[in-house]
Formats: C-alpha cells, structure tokens, sequence
C-alpha cells in the first residue's frame, strides 16, 4: 500500500534531520522545513542566473553560485534592497538611516540604556554607533544623562518628541515589511521567517560572545 511507503519515506527523511543536527531535538518547524525543501527540489535555474552576471571567468561564477556564498550574496542583495527602501521612508522626517530608526526603537522599549548597550543591540561598530547617538541627541529625540554608578558612562533614553517621531514612522515601515517580503504565499514567509529566525539566534550568539573578531575566526569556524 502507497501510504506505508509514504510512512517509511516520512521516517527516514527524520532520521535524515537528526542526523544533520547533530543530535539536537528537532521540532515540528525544523521538520517541516526539510520537507519543503525536498518537495521544491534540487536548486534549479533559478538559482543559477544573476542578471548583474555576464559571460566570462565561468570558475569565478561556480564560485558566486555554491550553495552557501549565494545565500551570502542575495543576503547583501536584500539588505541593499531593504536599505533603499527605508531610506524612501525616512525622507522628510529627522531620521537619516535605518540605523536611526532601530536605534530608536530599540531604545521605546527600555527605559534606558547604556551608550555601548545601544550600539551592541543595534549591531553596530563604536564609531558609527556613536555617530547616530550624537546625531538623535542633537535632533532631540534623545537624551542622555550621567550615570551615577559609573562617572565615565552615560544613560540614554528616548524622549516625548522621539515617541512622537518613531509612532509616524511606524506606519510607514509596514508598507518596507510587506515590500521586502514581496509576492511570497502566507506559508512561504512563515517558512522563510522560521529560517530566518534560526539564522538570527545563531549569530546573535556570536555576536555576543565576540567570537568572530578576525578573518582567521571565519576560518576556524569554517573547518569546525
């Protein structure tokens, strides 16, 4: 009967996924994504064509498209594409960047934060983490104040005219969200958002923890 045949394909296609995680228990949605991508197939032409890509050097290209360094390059691709799109957004309000906007969100959902603690949360480096709190403070969507158990530090927080500011904008960034997920099905961004999500936590991780400071630590990460 067809559906034992099902049942046993079902079954080995879980081994398969505890195989892959190392032993780590799997969900339903780690479950679900392996399906998904077993029913779509091998990776098929679409994912072997770039109109920015023309004819010449055919091994720099096998090399643009290897499955992890073309998640890598259409990651760049999208962000691109959503900073665009955020920056249309933006114009004719006081924020600059999508920086500035996270920043700031970041900062209504906290009654304060420390200078470094912004810049860590919103993934960015010291100097151009600074940069956009000089910048907020001087707008007056931000404000600082000593901190009175550490004399070098500052406390920073959001002000009335920020909240203000940042409710506006938050309509506005609906229509960035639902541009970016483009004409994806409802179970299409749900799988993609599940990947996503996945991928988050994993760098956050190191992100944290600092574990990726060098290009040697790309490498090592590489041949574990």
């Amino acid at each position: 009967m067809r559906s034992f045949a099902l049942i046993h394909e079902l079954l080995n296609l879980v081994e398969t996924l505890e195989e892959e995680n190392d032993g780590r228990e799997v969900s339903l949605q780690d479950f679900t994504s392996l399906l998904v991508s077993r029913v779509s197939g091998p990776l098929g032409e679409l994912s072997r064509t770039d109109p920015r890509f023309g004819k010449e050097e055919q091994y720099a290209q096998a090399m643009a498209f290897q499955l992890d360094n073309a998640i890598g390059r259409l990651f760049v691709y999208m962000s691109r594409y959503a900073k665009s799109y955020i920056k249309k957004t933006l114009d004719g309000t006081p924020l600059q960047t999508g920086e500035d906007f996270t920043a700031m969100a970041i900062l209504l959902t906290h009654e304060h934060l420390s200078k470094t603690e912004l810049i860590s949360y919103n993934l960015q480096e010291k100097t151009s983490g600074m940069e956009v709190i000089r910048r907020l403070i001087a707008a007056g969507l931000i404000k600082q104040w000593d901190n009175a158990e550490d004399k070098r530090g500052k406390h920073i927080a959001i002000t009335d005219a920020g909240r203000k500011v940042l409710y506006r904008v938050f309509v506005e960034m609906g229509h960035v969200g639902k541009m970016i997920s483009g004409d994806l099905s409802e179970s299409e961004k749900l799988n993609l958002l599940y990947l996503l999500q996945r991928l988050e936590n994993f760098h956050f991780e190191h992100h944290q923890k600092r574990t990726i400071t060098t290009k040697a630590d790309l490498a090592s990460f590489e041949k574990k």
